[in-house]
This record gives C-alpha cells, structure tokens and sequence, in this order.
C-alpha cells in the first residue's frame, strides 16, 4: 500500500492553536482540530497541552484516511500588527504528530511578514503606554 502525503497546517497564536490536515493539493480536508475544542477555559487555549491533544486527534483523523507522510507549515499571526513568532502550541503539535506515527517529510514557516505596504497603527508617536 503506497503512503499517502498530507500537508499539516499549523496555525499558533498567543490564544489558540488549530491544526488542519489537507491532502498534497491543500483543497481537501483530511482532519481538523483546534485547542479551544480540548479545553474549557477560554485561556487555556494556546497551551502546549491543548496543541498536544487537537495534533493527536488531527492525526487520528488523517491516519484513518491512509495519511502517513506529512509535510508541516507552521503560521503564527503575523501581517501588519500580529506576533512574527509562532504561539507556544506550535512545537508541541509537531512532536504529538511524530509521536502518533506520521513521518514528517519536512517543516516550513510560512508567517506572512510585510514588506513595506500599509502604514503602521498607533499615530506620529507611536503607541503611548
């Protein structure tokens, strides 16, 4: 039986982690799982635990779909005013989906940072605290 190839989206804020498996293509959807489904508290969502929890079920979903072989982007929020650096859920996720037995091919960041564009918030001075 030929090894399936899937891409595994994760996207790590400082509130909440969501990893989302497609196929190679990226259109379909293998398996879906965020922290805030793992928890009950509202700021319990970006925990490495929760990201623990939703990359296993993620995988659980993907494996029973013949996924074994995964490439990872990982995302934090970036663009004009967003963190530049993953959440602490990201690396977590990653070694949760190794450990349920996928093969990672390989792991890219894929965090939109601005080159140039739009004008920051905050006015002439910036943002005074």
């Amino acid at each position: 039986m030929a090894d399936k190839i899937g891409i595994v989206h994760i996207y790590a804020s400082y509130n909440n982690t969501i990893i989302h498996i497609t196929d190679l293509t990226g259109t379909e959807t293998v398996g879906f799982s965020s922290g805030g489904q793992m928890v009950k508290a509202d700021r319990l969502e970006a925990s490495p635990t929760a990201a623990m929890m939703a990359a296993k079920k993620a995988a659980a979903e993907a494996m029973e779909k013949g996924v074994t072989k995964i490439y990872v982007k990982v995302r934090a929020q970036g663009g004009q005013n967003g963190a530049r650096y993953p959440g602490p859920g990201a690396q977590p996720a990653i070694r949760a989906l190794t450990r349920s037995g996928m093969k990672v091919m390989g792991i890219e960041d894929v965090t939109p940072i601005p080159h140039g564009g739009c004008r920051k918030k905050g006015g002439k001075r910036g943002r005074r605290v």
